[in-house]
């Protein structure tokens, strides 16, 4: 039986401790808090959800925490009025540290204005992540044991092979997918990025091939980069993320044109153009439309 201990997910709540600019498309936050005893990534590409304050709140505004039950919290937050509960948003943890002290890192995509995300010219995330301090507060909802389904990342052991796409949203997970591959796993790894300067040194010890896709220089779409690469080994693990309308083409392209078994094919969507977050919720997931 599961209880408040045992439970696989748990809120969390935090503090930033630093921020650091990353590149043009990425800024690093780092959060410190005493809950973080309790916190247990599963590395890869561990997700959680993320709780921000509005603009002019001090924290974020959520029904009290203290329930065991995580389902009766997130159904209080669902019933509280929209403009006065906290932004809930998914993010991937970059990395986690429990010595000298315990912190985690989240690396948030920023993007330029546009009209989907509102009159601020950005959407609330971004603009949070972009102005966030010291001591600013927030609360996730987040891993309390290390095997949990937050992570989607799950190499099959007959995989002689790896290959991944993702865009600047993906790039966190695709980060800590490569520190986390085996020493000797074949990869080839394909970032398609808005910017030059987003290019970064990727840490592994996999025999990894890193192809970045930058937009500005003019690099080939996504689908039109892999389906002119050949397939590393003959039984390769494929993992995409990003622009949902992205991965769903290329699902398609390994699963129909490729040939792949579709359960070698992890995909997810991180975001659809057009759509904030709390839009794309109310739509179906074109990523998971064929699954």
């Amino acid at each position: 039986m599961t209880n408040a201990e045992t439970a696989p997910f748990r809120f969390f709540s935090l503090q930033v401790d630093r921020t650091r600019r990353l590149g043009p498309s990425l800024v690093r936050v780092t959060f410190t808090g005493e809950d973080l005893k309790n916190f247990a990534s599963g590395g890869r590409d561990q997700s959680l959800s993320l709780f921000l304050p509005h603009p002019g709140q001090d924290a974020p505004v959520l029904p009290p925490l203290d329930d065991p039950d995580m389902y009766a919290i997130l159904g209080a937050y669902r019933a509280m009025p929209h403009e006065e509960r906290a932004v809930m948003r998914s993010y991937t943890v970059r990395a986690q540290r429990t010595e000298p002290v315990a912190e985690v890192d989240i690396d948030f995509a920023v993007h330029p204005p546009s009209p989907a995300a509102g009159a601020a010219g950005v959407g609330p995330a971004c603009r949070w992540a972009q102005h966030a301090k010291q001591g600013d507060r927030v609360v996730v909802l987040g891993p309390a044991v290390a095997d949990n389904t937050g992570v989607r990342f799950r190499l099959p052991e007959d995989a002689d092979s790896v290959l991944v796409w993702g865009d600047e949203t993906a790039l966190p997970a695709v980060s800590a997918i490569l520190e986390w591959l085996p020493a000797d796993t074949r990869a080839h790894v394909y970032l398609e990025v808005p910017h030059s300067g987003d290019r970064t040194e990727l840490a592994t010890e996999a025999d990894a091939t890193v192809t970045w896709l930058v937009r500005e220089e003019g690099a080939p779409s996504a689908v039109e980069a892999i389906a002119a690469a050949e397939l590393p080994g003959t039984d390769p693990y494929v993992w995409i993320a990003g622009e949902s309308g992205v991965v769903k083409a290329l699902r398609r392209h390994f699963v129909r044109e490729r040939g792949l078994d579709r359960r070698r094919v992890t995909f997810v969507g991180y975001w659809r153009k057009g759509l904030s977050e709390d839009a794309l919720r109310e739509v179906p997931d074109e990523t998971q439309e064929e699954a």
